[in-house]
Formats: structure tokens, sequence, C-alpha cells
């Protein structure tokens, strides 16, 4: 049965805030890398079409090491301790950011470089797979019993304001240094400054306390000898619902949210600049529904929370998809304002609950088999799966189904699922 009651020894808002608020580097890398994607195509194969799919293929090849970093970082973690399983990480990240700011082009190395970016990226990928939930993992069992869901909630919009600060990097980037200097150093400069931001995480992680929960089983004894074991076996049940809650929170990101500009501008409905702009304000509605929803769910439950916005998942998407393509330039930033509430909604509330499917001394290695290779499976190849949906099938409706259809298998696991939260779970069971 999952833990509704951390240890009562007060961990330093400091420590809370370091935690909360290092998912920027996780999503200011993700997002840079897709926004150089064009940049690096020169750079390290050579330039054209087939390069930019080589750079975007090597990425989603990549992608596929989070989930082998999240086991191998969280089978870590369970047995050493959260913090220094985010030590690990953040370092690791550092160090891949830095090297890839330092490699030579293809200019210099010849196809080498391409080989020598692909390899940092899966290297990135590795340490990502063990960052987010690490994070999670740590807030949730530290943070103050009645205030679980909106810490843990800050996590996710942190990362979106990761992806705006690429965002804007990028854009500062580009737009002061000539084109030639951009191919000659300039790329490196936003890989320069997301190493510097990783390592000054990593020195303020150094300073955190450890999760109390932690060091109570640590000084029990309790700590689990085979936590991945123990996470396929005795919470195999919290596998499964964190599985099914990070499906929809990966397609509902990755389709409601990302590809979302890809769609307007493939349909003709929008220009490139004027997506953009809807996609950062979309971003922008995700950071303020973030931690509002996690504050919804300690007060109303984890459980009736999920429900509600899966339900909407079902319902709303597919129509809005078409009201998108044809309603013009208010209704599209509209409906995309829907969307990133969904998909905000969903992630802050499946921060904490996905957490608490597991008892701390499998925690870590819980959520990395159910939560990331969701991730993996439903995150990296859903805008390709939106855009052949939409090609093949000639519906402007099709993404929005993806989603729905998804939502759809998703609510009858969360109505088996049991509350969480630990405030509503002591309130029920007072009323006993």
């Amino acid at each position: 049965m999952p833990e509704t009651t951390p240890s009562k020894t007060p961990v330093p808002a400091g420590s809370l805030a370091i935690a909360a608020l290092s998912t920027v580097v996780e999503w200011y890398d993700f997002t840079l890398y897709l926004y150089f994607a064009t940049v690096l195509s020169r750079v390290f194969y050579g330039g054209g079409q087939g390069s930019v799919a080589l750079v975007l293929f090597g990425f989603l090849l990549a992608y596929g090491m989070r989930p082998l970093g999240a086991v191998l970082l969280g089978m870590f973690g369970d047995r050493h301790g959260r913090r220094r399983a985010m030590m690990v990480s953040m370092a690791v990240m550092t160090v891949a950011m830095a090297l890839t700011a330092c490699l030579p082009t293809r200019a210099v190395a010849g196809p080498v470089a391409g080989w020598l970016l692909f390899t940092l990226r899966c290297l990135m990928a590795f340490a990502v797979g063990g960052e987010y939930t690490g994070v999670v993992a740590y807030l949730v069992e530290s943070a103050p019993v009645a205030r679980r869901g909106l810490i843990a909630s800050l996590a996710s919009a942190a990362s979106e304001v990761g992806a705006l600060l690429a965002a804007a990097v990028s854009a500062v980037v580009v737009m002061s240094i000539p084109h030639a200097a951009l191919d000659d150093w300039g790329w490196r400069v936003p890989f320069a400054i997301g190493a510097a931001l990783a390592g000054t995480i990593w020195i303020g992680r150094s300073f955190m306390a450890e999760s109390p929960e932690f060091l109570s089983a640590e000084a029990q004894g309790v700590l689990s000898a085979h936590p991945l074991a123990r996470a396929v076996g005795a919470e195999r049940a919290g596998v499964l619902r964190g599985f099914a809650i990070s499906a929809l929170g990966s397609i509902s990101y990755y389709v409601g949210l990302t590809y979302v500009p890809t769609f307007l501008v493939a349909i003709h409905a929008m220009t490139e600049a004027a997506a953009l702009w809807l996609s950062t304000l979309a971003a922008l509605m995700m950071i303020v529904i973030t931690p509002l929803a996690g504050l919804m769910s300690d007060r109303f439950g984890r459980k009736p929370m999920l429900i509600g916005i899966a339900v909407a998942g079902a319902c709303v998407p597919t129509a809005l998809f078409p009201l998108m393509a044809h309603g013009g330039a208010g209704l599209a930033l509209g409906g995309a304002l829907v969307l990133a509430a969904i998909s905000g909604a969903w992630s802050a509330v499946a921060a904490a609950a996905t957490a608490e499917q597991f008892t701390g001394a499998a925690r870590l290695s819980g959520l990395a088999l159910g939560v990331t290779s969701a991730t993996a499976v439903f995150g990296g190849v859903s805008p390709w799966l939106a855009q052949i949906s939409l090609t093949l099938t000639g519906g402007v409706w099709a993404p929005g189904a993806m989603i729905a259809v998804v939502a759809a298998c998703v609510v009858p696991v969360l109505l088996m699922m049991p509350e969480t939260a630990p405030r509503v779970v002591a309130g029920a069971n007072r009323r006993r």
C-alpha cells in the first residue's frame, strides 16, 4: 500500500526550492536542441533536408536512453538517497552540455562530428531519464503533508520555464549573431549557457538536505536491497497506474502543446511566426495553471482531479483541432490555451499522484518503470504519429482523437485507483 504519511522532520525551504526549480535545465536542453535542429544539421551533417532528418532521428534514438537512465539512477536513489541520485544526474547533464559546446564540427572532424553529437545526446537522455522522477520523489517526500500536490507541481511548471528560457536564448543568439558566425561558433553559446546553469544547480544541490523519508528508512535499516524487483513484484500495481497516468500526460503535452504550432503551419492556418507566438502563450498558460491544479489536488484529492481532467481530455481535443484549423486566429489561440490548460493541470496532479503510488523503498524504481517508460512510448513518437494521422486521414480532427482515445482508456484505471492525497485520506479515515 502506498505511503501517505511522511516524516515530521522539516526540510529547509531552500532545499525544496532548489529541487523544484532544477527541472528548468532538463527542458532547456530538450527545447534548445529542437530549436537549433536546422543549425546543428548544417554544422554536423552538412545541411539539407536529409541532414535535418538525421538530427531529429538522432534525437528520437537518444530518447530511448531515458528509461535506462531512469531505471539505473532510480535503483541508485532508492539505495543511496534521492539527493545523491539528483547530484549524479545533474553532474552528467552539466558535462554533456559542456562537451556539446566544445564539439568539433563536420568541417574539422568530418562524419565523426555527427557521431560525437549523437553520443552526447544519448548521455544527456540517460541523465534526464533519472532527473524528473528523482525530483518529484524528493519533493513528495520532503514537502509539508498538506502541500505535496502544490510543491510537486512546481517541478512541472519549472519544466515549462526551461522551455521558454531556451526559446528566449535561441531568439537572442540567432538575432544578434550573423549567419556565418552562428554556424562557426555562435551555436555553442546556448549550450555553454545551459552547462553553466546546470553547474550552478549542481552546486545548489550539494547543499540540499536529504529526503526525511529516506533518512528515516535508512536509520531503521528498512531500505530495499532490490528496489527494482520490489517495484515489479509487490508494487507492480503502482507501476501500471503510473504508466497510464504518464501516457496521457505525454500525449496531451506532445500533441496538445508542442505539435499544435506544426499542425497550424502544416494546414496553412497560421504563419510560422504567429504559430510560435501562440505556442509561447500556451506555455505561459501551462505555467499559470500548473500550481493551481496542484493546490486543488491537495484540497479535493488526486483521484477526482485526474478523473475530471481525463474526461475533459476524452471529450474536448477532437473538437478543438477542427476549431483551431478553421476558426481564425482568435479561436486557434483559444483552443491552444484550453489544450495547454488540460496538459498543465494533468501534469500538475500527476506529479504527486504517480509518486504516491509507491512506498519509499521502491519509489524511484517504480517511477522509472511506469512514468519514464510511458514517456518514451507516448512522448517521442507522438508528434510524428499526429502528423502521419493528419496526412493519412485528411481529417484535422485526427490529432485530437489521439489524445481522446488515450484519455478514454485511462479513465477506468483512475476509477479503480485509491486516493493518495494525505489530507483527503486523513479526512476519510476520520469519518469512518
